[in-house]
């Protein structure tokens, strides 16, 4: 049997989304973003959201098995070393969840830089 349970709920999408089977919890959290005056700032504030998710899912980073990165305007040069710096930070420096980051020209909201979404997974 599957049960779904739906976290902080918006218009048209929650923040998460916990798969039950058996004696397993899949999370889905959604692309986390934040306002900030940069790329650094912004990013650090999708990392604290995620947290957050994780948090109320009851679960942390080491359960993040799958993260999707899209950075606007990226440029390899500039903005990897940023987001690895503050990846890191939260992710420590080895065993990463298997990820993709894409560069894209614009996100939801003309002022987004970064947008982050996870899938953890709790035995």
């Amino acid at each position: 049997m599957i049960i779904k349970q739906y976290i902080e709920p918006n218009e048209g999408f929650s923040q998460a989304v916990v798969v039950r089977t058996g004696t397993y919890k899949t999370i889905y959290i959604s692309g986390q973003i934040r306002d900030g005056e940069n790329l650094e700032a912004q990013t650090i504030a999708c990392f604290k959201n995620i947290e957050k998710q994780l948090t109320n899912c009851n679960a942390t980073f080491k359960d993040v098995v799958k993260m999707n990165t899209f950075i606007v305007n990226f440029n390899p040069e500039i903005d990897l070393p940023i987001f690895r710096k503050i990846r890191s930070q939260y992710l420590g420096d080895c065993n990463f969840p298997a990820s993709t980051l894409v560069g894209a020209t614009v996100l939801g909201n003309k002022n987004w830089l970064i947008e982050i979404e996870a899938i953890a997974v709790v035995a």
